[in-house]
């Protein structure tokens, strides 16, 4: 990019979470990752730009130096900090403000420190030779893979029902969704096609926000929190009908509705199972541990026609999993360790530095987080890796699996 010549025009609003803000450019595969803050924070911006730019620097970092080594260099991609013209990130917040959803707008992009986190647009990748059809993009946030083990929970419920099947009974309640959906996370992440093919299928007929499809950079099917209107399964279909009209050593262009989704569910489990390149070992299943099936799931076990292989070692979502389980307390056992760490801060200050509060996140970082002891010793530094451990969980939690 060429910074001294950026123009509002050239971008367009893409999405945003919580903490920041995306837009993409309308001809090159690139996206600005742009941070928000409170929207009464829009006069006095709560942190100085040297502050933003090592906060965006850090997510850079963490990503390059630990979820990379984690999940695996081909499935990470880190990006850079840029300097942006003020003027541009002005009327550029001006431009994408009105396609923003009213429930976001109570926090403002940020507008003074011009800083942004630069990355490539997987929604439209670049293809090496053009093809007769736009490339498609599916984007999946899979959600927690296991139950927490019985150890550190006091609820028995948590053991045998899923966090997200549980949520979608709060979330249908308090109005955030009109229907629950019937995917669950432990059947995508079971490594059984079956159970697999059962899960993505439910996951498309109630996406939510967890799955997404791009047709050459444009979202071509979604759904719309507190939307009463079905996402249009029919119109998803026909635009992936000309994928699939010679698949399965078809010749001709009748193709039922119901081939064309199961051919389509078909190309994403072969996908999240594919090696990416390693030994492609299996794993065992985690069957034996009881802790791979969820009570709330619809698919019926009987079902089953061969057993659970496990997910391949190499696969991406085992290298999801594997980080999500660096989880092992959860949030009841690792609350009271927060409040320590917590404390423990607020006694001495100057050990921010020490336990890497904020960073840097490098090599010394993953080694303490990957080394931690098994058992509370009762030592700050335990506290930390287990808090530390937990976010990383998270980053894998939400991580979005594009093909």
């Amino acid at each position: 990019m060429e910074l001294d010549k950026m123009d509002e025009n050239d971008w367009k609003y893409h999405g945003e979470g919580n903490k920041s803000l995306v837009v993409s450019h309308v001809q090159h595969p690139r996206v600005l990752r742009l941070l928000k803050y409170p929207a009464e924070d829009s006069e006095n911006p709560p942190q100085t730009a040297e502050q933003a730019y090592r906060q965006i620097q850090n997510i850079v970092d963490f990503s390059s130096n630990v979820m990379s080594s984690l999940l695996g260099e081909k499935f990470i991609h880190s990006g850079e900090v840029v300097k942006l013209p003020l003027e541009f990130v002005r009327q550029l917040s001006i431009k994408v403000q009105h396609q923003r959803p009213a429930w976001r707008c109570d926090k403002v992009m940020d507008i003074y420190s011009g800083c942004a986190l630069c990355l490539p647009n997987l929604t439209s990748p670049a293809l090496h030779q053009p093809t007769h059809t736009p490339p498609l993009c599916i984007e999946i946030k899979p959600k927690c893979g296991f139950l927490p083990s019985p150890k550190h929970v006091s609820k028995d419920i948590k053991t045998k029902v899923c966090r997200y099947c549980m949520h979608q009974h709060y979330k249908v309640a308090n109005g955030k969704w009109k229907r629950r959906s019937f995917y669950c996370p432990l059947d995508l992440f079971s490594g059984n096609r079956q159970r697999m093919h059962f899960a993505i299928k439910h996951l498309i007929e109630e996406p939510q926000n967890n799955f997404k499809v791009f047709k050459g950079g444009q979202c071509i099917y979604s759904s719309k929190e507190g939307s009463d209107e079905s996402p249009d399964m029919n119109s998803l279909l026909h635009h992936l009908r000309p994928y699939f009209l010679h698949a399965n050593n078809r010749i001709n262009s009748h193709v039922t509705s119901k081939a064309v989704l199961n051919d389509f569910i078909q190309v994403l489990v072969n996908a999240l199972l594919s090696s990416g390149g390693g030994d492609g070992g299996v794993v065992a299943d985690r069957q034996a541990e009881g802790r791979s099936f969820c009570e709330a799931s619809i698919f019926n076990k009987e079902r089953i026609r061969h057993g659970s292989r496990g997910l391949p070692s190499d696969s991406v979502l085992f290298r999801i999993l594997q980080t999500q389980m660096l989880d092992t307390l959860d949030i009841e056992g690792l609350y009271p360790l927060y409040r320590q760490v917590e404390q423990h801060l607020q006694d001495f200050p100057k050990e921010r530095t020490r336990l890497q509060i904020e960073g840097p996140y490098n090599e010394a970082f993953l080694e303490k987080l990957q080394k931690c002891p098994a058992e509370d010793d009762g030592s700050v530094e335990y506290a930390v890796a287990k808090v530390r451990a937990l976010e990383t969980s998270v980053g894998a939690l939400f991580a979005s699996v594009s093909h």
